[in-house]
């Protein structure tokens, strides 16, 4: 599977983004996903995931009611919603798939496929 994370910019604190992750050559139906960040200097780190259905899903605790992840399966895109944007927030977000689509884990190595990353840039 392919994946293309669009929706990055440059915000205020306090705004809001939307990022998008369109998945092609599989049906993401079949996949748990994921959303990681990386922040310049720094390792690659979870952000959100979310499994087949959309029933299960879970969010580090920097993020936790601020962001929500959410899936279309029929539009076969991931969405990342971000509120209430911080500049410790600044990073580049990646999409990633996981072939086993039922459980959420947070894990870099457990995902199998991943994007090419969007800018996200928060001005204090």
């Amino acid at each position: 599977v392919q994946l293309q994370a669009s929706g990055g910019g440059l915000v205020q604190a306090g705004g809001s983004l939307r990022l998008s992750c369109a998945a092609s050559g599989r049906t993401i139906s079949n996949y748990a996903m994921g959303w990681f960040r990386q922040a310049p200097g720094k390792g690659r780190e979870f952000v959100a995931a979310i499994n087949w259905s959309g029933a299960s899903t879970n969010y580090a605790d920097s993020v936790k009611g601020r962001f929500t992840i959410s899936r279309d399966n029929a539009k076969n895109t991931v969405y990342l919603q971000m509120n209430n944007l911080k500049p410790e927030d600044t990073a580049v977000y990646y999409c990633a798939a996981r072939r086993n689509p039922t459980m959420v884990v947070s894990t870099t190595s457990m995902y199998d496929y991943w994007g090419q990353g969007t800018l996200v840039t928060v001005s204090s």
